[in-house]
């Protein structure tokens, strides 16, 4: 099973990391692509794309200036199996993209993808304030997994990526 393409370029308002592709993910060669994930139905919810994309049209959401990554590029059935090195290097080369990159805000889909790139024991949803960013410049943004596994409240997580799609509208204005 193949790793699944990044879609990154210069100028992005947000890049979306998760911890890993799904098995699916990695049969289709498109992030997200579970259909128990709730990722499409989140960004369309909260405003953040103007229709309910698809996990196929990944690479268009370039256009409306988000990218996509993952801290660990091997597709697994679960984050659990994600080995300690696999970790030690995907911090490596995600801090190398975002620093070439160098999108407005890293969006982390999961506290757990945050803590692992970050080294730090833990976070609050939302923007990263009142710590240092990993990469300078760079503003970080903890959103809930969008994994059908998470038991918060849909409308809660819409809620807390309706304030990255706020942050992305100040922004453009």
């Amino acid at each position: 099973m193949n790793p699944v393409k990044d879609h990154l370029d210069f100028g992005l308002h947000i890049v979306f990391i998760g911890f890993n592709p799904s098995l699916r993910s990695g049969e289709v060669g498109h992030h997200y692509a579970n259909p128990r994930n709730n990722f499409w139905r989140i960004l369309h919810r909260s405003g953040l794309t103007p229709r309910l994309y698809d996990a196929s049209e990944d690479g268009e959401l370039l256009k409306l200036g988000y990218g996509f990554t993952n801290i660990v590029a091997r597709p697994t059935r679960g984050a659990e199996d994600i080995t300690r090195e696999e970790y030690r290097e995907g911090r490596d080369l995600l801090r190398a993209k975002l620093a070439k990159y160098r999108p407005h805000i890293a969006c982390f889909v999961g506290k757990g993808v945050y803590t692992e790139f970050s080294r730090r024991t833990k976070a609050d949803w939302g923007f990263q304030e009142e710590l240092e960013p990993v990469v300078d410049g760079v503003r970080e943004f903890v959103a809930p997994s969008s994994s059908g596994l998470v038991r918060m409240p849909m409308e809660d997580i819409i809620g807390i990526y309706r304030r990255l799609n706020e942050a992305v509208r100040s922004d453009v204005e």
